[in-house]
């Protein structure tokens, strides 16, 4: 929804150049100091390379289970309707039963069978034995079933027989499928545990040893960081480099795909651990604290594992496994649905735009977005074309008169954003989330990293058209410490307290927010 000007906000800091820590309240991995523009523009360089995200393996094996019951379903329904079709009106109250019943017991049969295990999927004929065995189980537990309802003369035994080959068949089938996807994606490192650690030393190394014993081959230790440069933290640990500072860990996050942070450090060192979390916690990374070496033991429900290592959990990332995969599922289909239903709304408001004033119908904005990645937010053209600032360094005010007249009308609506379903189809934004600022954005004189202690971590998401923010009157200008306060506050609530329905809430909020017209200019 409108706030800041229209611009690029989307040039990429150099490494060299980005400060140190981008939770710290320092500008540092989303912007530039005032020092570093010269003749008010900002240097030209190339968006940074996407970086792919893990494929999380609890998503392959629910996916696997549903396409499992789905097979039985299909298989069982189809042989059905094609061997007693005649009949099929009366017989489904006895066949779809035992269709729905086989389907639930295979799941909870290949489940005890190990099968969907990440190490079982990759192999095509170990699963087969599983499965076959499994698949008799199910069988046998209908038939015993059917024996003690006496059941069995309602029941085809050609039916059930074919039904028992073809679902079968079919599950081989599918699953040699999925052991060739997976056998791709380890290859190329989308089914790895990307890991790195934070304290070196002799805990540092006892813990990488640890995990190299008892992990498993998806976890892949990436470097270790430390604060430290005496004597008792060398420059390898445990066959790792020390890559460098926990400062230089959030710069090394933002350009790497890093899945897990792990500290090593003593549960004592309370103030290091708070010290290390107030630089790390802006990053989309889970956060375990290593139990290996704790002095208590407690209760195993106190503790998460990596192979057999326990961990304290400090933080998790936000939208992993299915909530991600609901995310992603609900951005294409609603946005691809606002678009249809919009799009006479839309050839309207660009006609509009061309006859107001000269100049093209929309701009791309280059911004932020999930982990500080460069997206481009479109927009239609609400400035005189002449007067564009293309750095954002300047806000749009209720009294701008670089704003035309349907640019008004666009700006207070937020109608302007419409055109950005177009990102939320490209997988760059959100329909709900934190809204994506001008780099060079300024409350008063200072940029908003240096307003907000840990203002980067809105990057956890995907930013949004929409948000928790903007649905509460936080919409607009931001051109005050406590305007920035305020709308960051609410967008990290936002985060933490995701769901679906959340999501819909605020969709259903927003077009009365847009009718208000509240700091909308």
């Amino acid at each position: 929804m409108s706030g800041s000007g229209e611009g690029s906000g989307g040039y990429h800091a150099a490494s060299g150049n980005m400060a140190a820590s981008a939770g710290t309240g320092q500008t540092g991995t989303g912007g530039w100091r005032e020092g570093q523009i010269r003749d008010g523009k900002l240097p030209t360089l190339e968006r940074r390379a996407r970086i792919v995200r893990m494929i999380s393996p609890a998503v392959i094996a629910g996916s696997v289970r549903i396409a499992d019951a789905a097979l039985v379903v299909l298989c069982g329904v189809l042989l059905f309707h094609a061997y007693l079709g005649a009949d099929a009106p009366v017989l489904r109250f006895i066949y779809y039963p035992t269709i729905l019943a086989g389907a639930m017991l295979a799941v909870v049969s290949f489940q005890l069978s190990g099968l969907y295990r990440i190490p079982v999927l990759q192999r095509a004929m170990m699963q087969i034995g599983r499965l076959g065995l499994a698949w008799l189980g199910v069988l046998a537990v209908l038939m015993a079933t059917g024996f003690l309802l006496k059941l069995g003369e309602e029941v085809s035994r050609v039916w059930f027989v074919g039904w028992s080959l073809g679902a079968f068949s079919s599950l081989v089938a599918m699953r040699a499928g999925a052991t060739v996807l997976i056998r791709h994606w380890m290859k190329t490192g989308r089914l790895e545990r990307r890991v790195v650690i934070v304290g070196g030393g002799e805990r540092g190394q006892r813990l990488i040893e640890a995990l190299h014993a008892s992990a498993g081959s998806d976890i892949k230790i990436c470097g270790v960081f430390d604060d430290r440069n005496d004597e008792r933290v060398s420059d390898i640990v445990a066959g790792y480099p020390k890559l460098g500072t926990v400062d230089e860990l959030v710069r090394f996050a933002r350009s790497n795909r890093i899945d897990l942070l792990v500290m090593s450090l003593p549960l004592s060192a309370e103030r290091r651990v708070l010290e290390m979390m107030r630089k790390v916690w802006v990053l989309p990374v889970d956060i375990r604290l290593s139990a290996l070496d704790a002095p208590l033991r407690m209760t195993p429900g106190t503790y998460s594992y990596v192979g057999n290592v326990p961990f304290f959990n400090l933080y998790d990332r936000p939208l992993s496994d299915w909530d991600y995969v609901l995310k992603v599922i609900e951005d294409r289909v609603l946005a691809a649905l606002f678009l249809l239903v919009l799009s006479p709304l839309l050839l309207l408001i660009a006609a509009a735009i061309k006859l107001d004033s000269r100049g093209p119908v929309f701009f791309k904005q280059r911004r932020y977005g999930f982990n500080n990645e460069l997206v481009e937010v479109y927009k239609f053209r609400t400035l005189r074309h002449e007067q564009t600032d293309a750095n954002a360094a300047r806000l749009v005010t209720s009294d701008d008169d670089r704003v035309t007249r349907v640019g008004r009308f666009l700006r207070r609506s937020s109608f302007d954003e419409l055109p950005q379903f177009i990102t939320v189809l490209k997988g760059d934004m959100s329909i709900v989330g934190p809204r994506p600022h001008a780099i060079l954005a300024k409350a008063g004189d200072e940029l908003y990293g240096d307003v907000v202690d840990g203002y980067f971590a809105r990057h956890r998401v995907k930013p949004g058209i929409t948000g928790w923010a903007q649905i509460n009157g936080w919409r607009g200008e931001t051109d005050t410490r406590e305007k920035i306060l305020r709308r960051t506050e609410h967008d990290l609530y936002y985060i933490e307290n995701w769901s679906l329905l959340f999501d819909l809430y605020i969709i259903l909020r927003t077009p009365f927010a847009m009718l208000k017209g509240e700091n909308a200019f």
